[in-house]
């Protein structure tokens, strides 16, 4: 490995450290781009050849693996938790949810808790700033 590549790994690991630590910012290329110090085309490229996937379905998988943390662990609705996570479309959500783990966000949780969606309880989950947002008051 040449010094160069070195030092694209390392700023695309800063990319996706960034993205592991704020999924549910509203995150774009463009702006883990420019923590990596590239064009975002360059980036994109980039971080498909090293990683694999596309910067873009990295960060929702991402999310997607920290709602199903949270669909087993939490009360929360699936509304609640699709917000909690970062999308901004509970359809969005749900067809993502779907194309990675295999079933619906209610499925999911039916499965591995044994039990259909609860209705709101008092279980906090948490917003990306690690603070506490009861049941329910995610919504506008």
């Amino acid at each position: 490995m040449t010094r160069d590549s070195e030092d694209v790994n390392r700023r695309l690991l800063r990319a996706r450290d960034a993205m592991d630590r704020d999924y549910a910012a509203p995150l774009d290329v463009a702006a883990l781009a420019r923590v990596a110090l590239m064009s975002s085309s360059h980036f994109s490229r980039e971080f498909r050849r090293v990683f694999g996937e596309t910067p873009y379905r990295y960060l929702q998988r991402r999310r997607v693996e920290r709602a199903m943390f949270l669909l087993r662990t939490t009360r929360a609705s699936v509304t609640d938790t699709c917000m909690a996570v970062g999308f901004t479309s509970l359809g969005t959500f749900s067809r993502t949810f779907t194309e990675v783990v295999g079933c619906s966000p209610s499925d999911y949780r039916t499965r591995t808790t044994g039990g259909p969606e609860p209705g709101p309880g008092t279980w906090p989950i948490r917003d990306p700033f690690g603070n506490h947002i009861r049941i329910g008051s995610l919504k506008g």
